[in-house]
């Protein structure tokens, strides 16, 4: 049993192809749609209309003008009647075929359009986010007008910084020149006074008052 199913090439595991398969006729359906939708096109079109209209005329003419045994339908025109029958049978649903794949584009093409547009309100909503962290991480930072005012402070304060030292330094120089005493080797300091604290005599003047060493001679005790 197991040879005869390999030598004809079938499984127990999958199901068997139906006989009837090889007897229906096999067709395309894209290439009969395509087929379909050129014909409903062309019967759309105003030439198809005129074609018509042509045909129609020239058969009714000539089945009326030309001899009895060379007319191929005669009055109440029964063929002419038979193939606008067969026509429109045939027309109907080729017509309807290609309505019926147009509906399956316009429904494909409807739902790349709704997830188009739920990426985009996707990637509008992202970008709403992002503006506003944007706009507050910028509502931290320091405003033109906020750096002006706290340069001009600055300002100010190096002002009255560089005003106070000035004072300062003047304050300085004028303690030192008053602390400064005598220099070195007997030199007069600013009040006149020696290191010792005992007035000092101008080169070549008089001596100062009070000064012991200050009598004139002949100014001594009398009768000395």
């Amino acid at each position: 049993m197991s040879g005869l199913l390999r030598r004809r090439g079938e499984r127990l595991d999958q199901p068997r192809a139906s006989r009837r398969a090889h007897i229906r006729p096999s067709y395309e359906p894209d290439a009969f749609g395509r087929v379909a939708e050129r014909i409903a096109r062309f019967l759309g079109t105003a030439r198809f209309i005129a074609v018509q209209t042509v045909v129609v005329v020239v058969w009714l003419v000539y089945n009326f003008a030309a001899p009895p045994s060379l007319r191929f339908d005669n009055y109440p025109f029964i063929f002419l009647t038979l193939a606008l029958s067969l026509q429109a049978a045939y027309a109907a649903p080729l017509i309807l075929l290609a309505q019926n794949r147009q509906d399956d584009r316009d429904r494909a093409n409807l739902a790349q359009d709704r997830e188009a547009s739920v990426r985009i309100r996707d990637d509008t909503e992202y970008l709403a986010r992002e503006l506003a962290a944007m706009r507050v991480s910028i509502g931290e930072l320091a405003t033109r007008d906020f750096l002006r005012a706290e340069l001009k402070i600055l300002l100010a304060d190096l002002d009255g910084t560089r005003a106070d030292g000035g004072r300062r330094d003047r304050r300085d120089r004028r303690r030192r020149r008053e602390d400064l005493g005598a220099v070195p080797n007997g030199a007069v300091g600013p009040a006149g006074n020696s290191r010792s604290g005992q007035p000092v005599r101008p080169p070549g003047g008089d001596p100062p008052p009070g000064d012991p060493g200050s009598r004139r001679p002949g100014t001594g005790r009398a009768g000395g």
